[in-house]
């Protein structure tokens, strides 16, 4: 007899690939451009993964847990295994394709995790056993060696909006924590694309005014844009975006990157 617990998981992970391809063609680094994904669970992926997400493209690479080049399929993220679930990195890395020249490969880094405040980046303490900035700045090293760096995909917050201290800094937190990521990635210029909290947290005051925040911060940063989420949808948990809800995330950011 199966455990309710354990049908819970077969159910989240049914559609997870069954085998991964890794690349064994020599790379051209001129020809990858590299996006890092960071933050906490709307960012590592929560959504439930269909049989779409998890059909790979030759142009879409990313790494395995090992740090090993493969191409991607949905779930990207390794870090949190009996939570991953459907992340934005497919929807984006589908949508720069079809807007850069074909010769270029798109290569998705996984750094998010979900629960982590963005006091917890910035004084980079270890949270669920991954050393949050360290970890960053070792798939910044491993990602240039397969290519350049061109941006940094962000989405957190929500661990913050249960503090008024945390909400009032957050601007200025930001501000830290994209130098540091700036400062690893040796690019002051780097663009990072930062999503806002949904609309649909039972919070909506404190999640609101976090969002506040996350937009006074980018108009002070040229190179940071903001990504609105008020018209998309959570999944039933009024705390992580549901699956037809993060691709088109996903394809929200690569729009405002590539603007």
């Amino acid at each position: 007899m199966i455990s309710c617990e354990n049908s819970k998981i077969n159910k989240r992970t049914i559609n997870f690939p069954k085998q991964e391809i890794q690349v064994s063609k020599t790379i051209n680094k001129e020809n990858i451009w590299v996006y890092i994904m960071a933050g906490q669970s709307n960012m590592a992926g929560r959504g439930f993964i269909e049989p779409k997400d998890t059909i790979s493209n030759n142009r879409i690479l990313t790494i395995n847990d090992r740090s090993k080049l493969i191409y991607a399929k949905e779930p990207l993220h390794f870090y949190e295994p009996s939570m991953t679930g459907l992340d934005l990195g497919m929807s984006f890395a589908k949508e720069i394709i079809t807007k850069i020249p074909d010769s270029i490969s798109v290569l998705i880094i996984p750094t998010a995790v979900g629960g982590s405040s963005i006091k917890k980046w910035i004084e980079n303490k270890k949270h669920r056993n991954v050393q949050l900035l360290d970890n960053f700045e070792n798939k910044v090293a491993l990602a240039k060696t397969y290519g350049k760096i061109k941006g940094v995909l962000w989405h957190q917050g929500e661990s913050d909006t249960n503090d008024q201290s945390l909400i009032e800094n957050y601007d200025k937190n930001l501000s830290l924590l994209f130098i540091k990521f700036r400062q690893i990635i040796k690019n002051k210029q780097l663009p990072i694309i930062v999503g806002e909290l949904g609309n649909y947290s039972n919070n909506k005051e404190n999640w609101k005014k976090l969002n506040s925040k996350i937009i006074s911060y980018a108009q002070t940063d040229s190179n940071v844009k903001v990504v609105k989420t008020s018209d998309l949808t959570d999944k039933g948990d009024k705390l992580h975006f549901n699956s037809e809800s993060i691709r088109i995330l996903g394809k929200r950011y690569a729009e405002k990157l590539m603007k």
